[in-house]
Parts: C-alpha cells; sequence; structure tokens
C-alpha cells in the first residue's frame, strides 16, 4: 500500500465550479506530520500557482490569482506585502477518549457527508453506506495516518469493531451518488471522480464509535482525500 498524502487541500463550501474575475477564493489545508515544517514550500507552490493560473483556460492567462494571506486559525502566518513568515500554531491529533469501553445503550447518529465520499466495500463503488462499511474506511484512514505521521498503529480492536459495527443499523438515508467532475492541466482533460453525499441516519450501540467519527470530521475519509473528498461531520447535539 502507497503511503498517504501528508495533506488535505479541503475546498470552499460552496458548490460553485468556477470563481469569477476579481473575488475571493479561501481554503483549507491540513498538513500530516513532517508536511508541518514543509509549511514555506506549500505557500509557495501556491504563489507559483497562482501565477500560473488553474483551471482550463491558463495558456490564455486565465485563472490567474495571488496569494492574499495564510492563516492557521486566528494566527497569522504570511502576508506577501511584509514577506515575513510566521511559524503555525501545530496540534496534536488524538483520539479523545478509549474506544471500546461499554455503551451506555442505544443511541442515534447522524452523519453528514459534505463533499463526495469514496468508499470501496466488495471491490466496488456504491451509493449506499452500512455502518460497518464506514467504520472500516476510517479504521483504515486512522491506522495508516498514525503509522506514517503519528505514534504508530493505535491499540485498537479492529475486528471487534467491525463486528459491533455491522450490529448498527440505517435509521434513515438520503445519500446519493454525486458525479464530481475535476479538470487535470497534465492530462488536459476532464476526470469524474465521484462519491457519495448527503445524510445517514444510524441507530444502535454507538458511543464507542464517537472518537473514531470526530477524528476522522478532521482528516477526512477513503479515497481521494488529498482532493477535499470524503469530508464527513456529526452533528453535536444541542444542550
Amino acid at each position: 500500500m502507497s503511503p498517504p498524502h501528508p495533506f488535505v487541500i479541503e475546498p470552499p463550501a460552496s458548490e460553485a465550479s468556477f470563481s469569477p474575475a476579481g473575488g475571493d477564493l479561501s481554503f483549507d489545508l491540513l498538513l500530516f506530520g513532517f508536511a508541518n515544517k514543509l509549511l514555506p514550500y506549500f505557500v509557495y507552490a501556491f504563489q507559483e500557482m497562482g501565477k500560473r493560473g488553474l483551471g482550463r483556460r491558463i495558456r490564455n492567462g486565465g485563472g490567474r490569482f495571488h496569494l492574499v494571506k495564510v492563516c492557521s486559525e486566528t494566527h497569522m502566518v504570511y502576508e506577501p506585502d511584509d514577506g515575513v513568515f510566521r511559524a503555525p500554531e501545530i496540534r496534536e491529533l488524538l483520539l479523545t477518549q478509549p474506544v471500546g469501553s461499554p455503551s451506555k445503550g442505544e443511541s442515534a447518529i447522524k452523519v453528514r457527508l459534505d463533499t463526495p465520499l469514496r468508499l470501496k466495500f466488495g471491490n466496488q463503488f456504491a451509493a449506499a453506506l452500512p455502518f460497518h462499511v464506514l467504520v472500516r474506511g476510517m479504521l483504515r484512514r486512522i491506522s495508516v495516518l498514525n503509522n506514517h505521521f503519528g505514534a504508530g498503529e493505535p491499540a485498537l480492536d479492529y475486528r471487534g469493531l467491525v463486528a459491533r459495527a455491522e450490529q448498527v443499523e440505517i435509521e434513515s438515508s438520503d445519500l446519493r451518488w454525486f458525479d464530481w467532475r475535476r479538470y487535470s492541466n497534465r492530462q488536459e482533460q476532464g476526470m469524474l471522480m465521484g462519491g457519495m453525499i448527503g445524510s445517514v441516519i444510524y441507530r444502535g450501540l454507538l458511543e464507542e464509535f464517537l472518537p473514531l467519527l470526530r477524528y476522522c470530521e478532521i482528516v477526512h475519509v477513503g479515497k481521494a482525500t488529498a482532493f477535499g473528498l470524503g469530508k464527513i461531520t456529526v452533528p453535536r447535539k444541542e444542550k
């Protein structure tokens, strides 16, 4: 298995496929492990990318932009005007509570797929998401990130978690397949990278899976996460 990309580029929340001239374009960049030390190179790459342009018409001078600022949460990292690079705030990402603890009883959880989720099961993609398929994907993502960029293989009951996840039922779902199209400058053609979007509500003994869900809310899950795919949200319940 090839190592994972040490970054995720999170696209804007808007579904717009183009940005008008003079408009603003913002996005989030997640860096893992050693890649945090390479942030200045990422910044430089984005600056050079702006000179070259993005999209289909770069040969005609289209898609050019200039970098305005780089922020780490509320901390200013870089502004081209002053040319000073400030070290970003680095956050340690941990599973927030023991996974595998006894459940307090049956509950329901809503999972929203904010960007297309590409998960294979049985060697194929599908527009359905049984809970155990999601759990398998989350375990793979957590394991590979920790092995390459963290403290190593996390001490998780992989088989037990998957077996118990198979007992969780889908209460309701509005998931659908979405064919997301991106343009490859290298191949000079559009490419389809479809995945599931929408939301699903699961019901069962779910407490032990919450740390996995919260972790993957941040790091994404599934295929093509470097492009921002596989972003999930688990809405907090109002007190």
